[in-house]
């Protein structure tokens, strides 16, 4: 778990550091939003480039794209229907994609957790 991520007004959503060192995103690199799990909902973000290592790329289900800016942030497509000011829990995933949690026994645990951390966009720190 790298920690919460609070999705700003305008669908920012900020890579925790350890996550954007250990999955290689780049600033300028393009995003792609793909399915998250039936149970945990949320998503996965990654990249073409992680996406082009995988057996079978041509076999996952893209469901929007965005850039990963200078910020370490990138922006929610609506099309994912997240609101702004929702609570998502980011996790390892798999090698390919960031996860990114919204319901489930994983995001039920990490509440027990007020010792992790939590990235907000620059315009909702408080």
């Amino acid at each position: 778990v790298f920690g919460w991520v609070i999705v700003g007004g305008q669908g920012e959503l900020t890579i925790p550091p350890e996550a954007r060192g250990e999955y290689g995103f780049q600033s300028g690199e393009a995003a792609v939003f793909v399915p998250g799990s039936r149970s945990s909902g949320g998503f996965g973000l990654s990249t073409p480039r992680l996406l082009a290592q995988m057996s079978d790329p041509l076999r996952v289900r893209i469901l929007a794209r965005a850039r990963i800016g200078e910020d370490d942030q990138t922006v929610v497509p609506a099309a994912l229907g997240i609101r702004p000011g929702a609570r998502l829990l980011a996790v390892r995933g798999s090698c390919r994609a960031l996860g990114f949690v919204a319901r489930g026994p994983i995001y039920d645990e990490a509440l027990l957790h007020p010792e992790l951390e939590v990235l907000r966009p620059p315009n909702l720190l408080r």
